[in-house]
């Protein structure tokens, strides 16, 4: 971290703490914008790969919760006759041509204190919400989302439907973090501070949460969130919608079975070829 944003950082968290902010409130409006900008060029994240993990820098959820409290209802643009009012402190992240982000028209909301890499395409209708990360070659087909302060990696597809969700509180909780190369299939959806490990592969309908038990038919284990520790899904894995039967009665007596994803295997040459259209899309 710079010397600026250490400081930064510093501030943020002194205002975070103030049940009042009205004698503060042009010095914190600044300083917000100032995190938005930082955000916007991945100078500050939510939280950053470390050696051996992930590190969650809470200050900037706290910056993010802080620009909540200081924003004032306004209009926010219209189209089609219908207006829209939001916080004056969350405006949409502008673009130009110079970013290389492709966003095709159609309806999408790009928060400004989101991170896109260049390459980074929305095919609309998508929501981008402030301190997601978006890692370079990403593609957001229509009708996902990212949620506050996710972090997705490089080359990434989010498929139609798809929802990553925001963790903003409490503020030392891991986001959900998406690394490098991972498909997820259309209408998933990940929650909670799951971690899915590069190059895995969610198949269409998946859902992970930290009350989600993930079983991995390939290595016979058994994989859940523990304590402060998010669900991990490792690297290359193949997960599939599956069911457990329900052993309580009357659930077992009504033949009941609880939806569960399951790893049926690991990424291989097959899988590369079947997800190789990725290439021509981009």
């Amino acid at each position: 971290m710079t010397p600026e944003l250490a400081e930064l950082a510093e501030r943020l968290t002194a205002y975070a703490q103030l049940a009042d902010l009205a004698p503060v409130r042009e010095a914190a409006l600044r300083d917000f914008a100032r995190l938005r900008a930082a955000l916007n060029s991945g100078q500050a994240r939510a939280a950053e790969p470390i050696a051996g993990g992930w590190q969650v820098n809470a200050w900037v959820k706290q910056g993010i919760l802080l620009g909540f409290r200081l924003g004032q209802l306004t209009e926010a643009g219209a189209a089609g006759g219908q207006a829209f009012f939001d916080k004056d402190t969350l405006p949409l992240r502008r673009l130009t041509p110079a970013d290389g982000i492709r966003v095709i028209p159609g309806g999408s909301s790009l928060r400004d204190g989101a991170y896109l890499a260049a390459g980074v395409i929305c095919v609309p209708p998508v929501f981008i919400n402030i301190g997601a990360y978006v890692g370079a070659g990403t593609l957001i087909d229509s009708h996902a989302l990212v949620g506050s302060c996710a972090q997705i990696g490089e080359r990434v597809h989010l498929s139609a439907a798809a929802q990553v969700g925001g963790v903003l509180e409490p503020v030392n909780a891991a986001p959900v973090i998406i690394e490098d190369d991972v498909m997820v299939g259309g209408n998933c959806g990940i929650y909670e501070g799951t971690h899915v490990g590069a190059r895995a592969v969610l198949g269409s309908g998946v859902i992970l949460t930290r009350s989600t038990p993930v079983y991995d038919l390939v290595r016979s284990q058994i994989y859940r969130a523990q304590d402060e520790a998010p669900l991990r899904i490792p690297p290359d894995a193949v997960v599939v919608p599956g069911a457990r039967a329900v052993t309580r009665e009357p659930g077992r007596s009504w033949g009941l079975s609880l939806a569960t994803p399951v790893i049926v295997k690991y990424r291989d040459d097959k899988t590369a070829q079947a997800t190789a259209l990725e290439e021509w899309l981009r």
